[in-house]
C-alpha cells in the first residue's frame, strides 16, 4: 500500500483506524478524505480534519436515530469515536492540551452512546481500584446475552492506545467468536492518564487482579476459562500480569516483549552514536539528557515516542526520569513464573517485537510463538494492517486452549 499521508508521523496515527475496518471502525475512503484535507499541513490541520470527520459522522448518527434507524446510529457513533480518537495522537504530552480532553471526551462520549445502542446495550461498569476505580466494559459474547457461563477474555492496552481501539482491534471479532470480553483503561491509559492523570505502573498483576475481582463472579463468566491478551506494551503487561496471578487461564502477548529500556536503547541508537547511548545507559543520565535536547528533539518521531508520550505516561519530567521509570518494566526473573498457556506473537517489520525469541526461550510453560509477514499483510507492529488474520490464528489458538474444538 503506498503512503496517504505526507507526514511520516501522520501516517503512523492517521492509517490507524484502517486496521479497523473489518470490525466497522472506518473505510478507506474515510481516511483517504482526511488526509487529502490534511495535506502538507501540520498537527493543527491534521486535527481539525479527523474531528471534522468526527463531527460529521457523529451529526449523522443523531439524524439517523432520530428517524428511528437504531442500528444505523450506533455504527456512526461507534465511527465516529474513531474519528476523534485518531485526532490527538500528535498533541500527546503534559500538561494535557485542551484539544486532546476535548476529543478524547467526544471519542469517549460518541463509543458509550453506540455500545448502548447495542443488543444487549453495553454500559460503562467501575473496577474497585484504591481510590481511583478503573472504566470497563463487558461485552457479551454474540448471543449470549441471557445465555449460560462462557470464556472471558480480558484486553489489556499498551502506551497510547484506550478502550475504543481494543474494541475494534480485538473485542468485536472474539465476541463473534463466542467469548465474552472486557475491557478497560489502567494507571497510565485514555481515561486513567487524561482524566485523572495517574502514570502508568510496572506491578500489572495489581492491575488485573482487580479486574478478575470485578468480574469473576458475573453470571456468564467461566472462573476457570479467564484469559488475558495484551496488545503493543500491553503485550508485556499482560506478561507480567500473568507471571502473579494465577487466575489466568490462557495468555496472548501480542507482541512478545522483554522490556521497554531495549527498546528505546535501540531507537535512540538511531540518532546518536552508539558508545554515547552506551555511556548514557551505564548511568550518565546527565549526558543523555544533554543529547536528548539536541538529537532527539530534532527527531520528531523519537521526541513523540519518548518525550511527549513517554514522560507523560510515565509522570517524569526528564531521560533520566525516564529511565529509572521505565527500568521496572521488564520480565527478567519474571517469565519463568508464568504457568498458563502462552501466545507470542512477532510480526516481521515490528522493532518492538524483538524480543520476542528471547521470551520465548525464558517461558516455561506450555507456549506457541506465532510468527507474522509483510506477505501476509501483517508484518507490521501488532499486525495493524491484517488485524482479520491476527484475530483468526489467536481465537484458534484459543478455541483449542479451552477445549473449544
Amino acid at each position: 500500500m503506498g503512503r496517504i499521508f505526507w507526514s511520516d508521523m501522520h501516517e503512523d496515527f492517521g492509517t490507524w483506524p484502517l486496521g479497523y475496518a473489518a470490525a466497522g471502525g472506518a473505510d478507506y475512503g474515510e481516511v483517504l478524505a482526511v488526509a487529502e484535507a490534511v495535506g502538507r499541513g501540520g498537527d493543527d490541520d491534521f486535527y481539525m480534519a479527523w474531528v471534522g470527520l468526527g463531527e460529521r459522522l457523529a451529526a449523522e448518527g443523531e439524524a439517523t436515530l432520530a428517524r428511528g434507524h437504531r442500528d444505523s446510529a450506533r455504527d456512526l457513533f461507534l465511527r465516529a469515536s474513531v474519528a476523534y480518537g485518531a485526532s490527538y495522537h500528535p498533541l500527546f504530552g503534559a500538561p494535557v492540551d485542551p484539544r486532546l480532553r476535548a476529543a478524547f471526551d467526544k471519542q469517549i462520549d460518541l463509543f458509550e452512546r453506540g455500545l448502548a445502542l447495542g443488543t444487549p446495550p453495553v454500559a460503562p461498569l467501575a473496577i474497585p481500584f484504591g481510590e481511583t476505580p478503573m472504566k470497563g466494559y463487558f461485552l457479551p459474547a454474540a448471543g449470549e446475552a441471557g445465555g449460560r457461563r462462557g470464556p472471558l477474555l480480558i484486553l489489556t492496552n499498551g502506551y497510547d492506545a484506550t478502550v475504543v481501539d481494543m474494541f475494534f482491534a480485538s473485542a468485536v471479532a472474539a465476541s463473534r467468536r463466542g467469548y465474552h470480553v472486557l475491557m478497560f483503561d489502567g494507571p497510565g491509559q485514555g481515561e486513567m492518564l487524561v482524566r485523572r492523570g495517574l502514570p502508568l505502573r510496572p506491578d500489572w498483576e495489581t492491575v488485573v487482579g482487580a479486574v478478575i475481582d470485578a468480574v469473576a463472579d458475573h453470571p456468564l463468566v467461566d472462573p476457570e476459562k479467564i484469559a488475558l491478551s495484551g496488545w503493543s506494551l500491553g503485550g508485556l503487561l499482560a506478561l507480567r500480569a500473568a507471571s502473579a496471578e494465577p487466575r489466568i487461564a490462557a495468555l496472548v502477548a501480542d507482541p512478545g516483549m522483554w522490556d521497554i529500556t531495549g527498546g528505546f536503547r535501540g531507537g535512540v541508537a538511531r540518532v546518536i552514536p552508539a558508545d554515547m547511548v552506551d555511556k548514557a545507559m551505564r548511568g550518565e543520565v546527565r549526558l543523555l539528557d544533554r543529547l536528548a535536547r539536541t538529537l532527539i528533539d530534532q527527531n520528531p518521531v523519537l521526541r513523540w515516542s519518548v518525550v511527549q508520550r513517554g514522560f507523560w505516561v510515565h509522570g517524569v519530567e526528564d531521560i533520566g526520569g525516564f529511565l529509572a521509570a521505565t527500568s521496572a518494566f521488564t520480565l527478567e526473573g519474571r517469565a519463568g513464573a508464568i504457568r498458563c498457556p502462552t501466545l507470542v506473537t512477532q510480526a516481521e517489520k515490528d522493532d518492538r517485537s524483538a524480543g520476542a525469541e528471547k521470551l520465548f526461550a525464558a517461558l516455561d510453560c506450555p507456549k506457541t510463538l506465532l510468527r507474522f509477514t509483510a506477505a501476509e499483510g501483517a508484518g507490521d507492529h501488532c499486525e495493524l494492517m491484517n488485524r482479520s488474520l491476527l484475530n483468526r490464528r489467536v481465537l484458534d489458538w484459543l478455541d483449542e486452549t479451552f477445549g473449544r474444538v
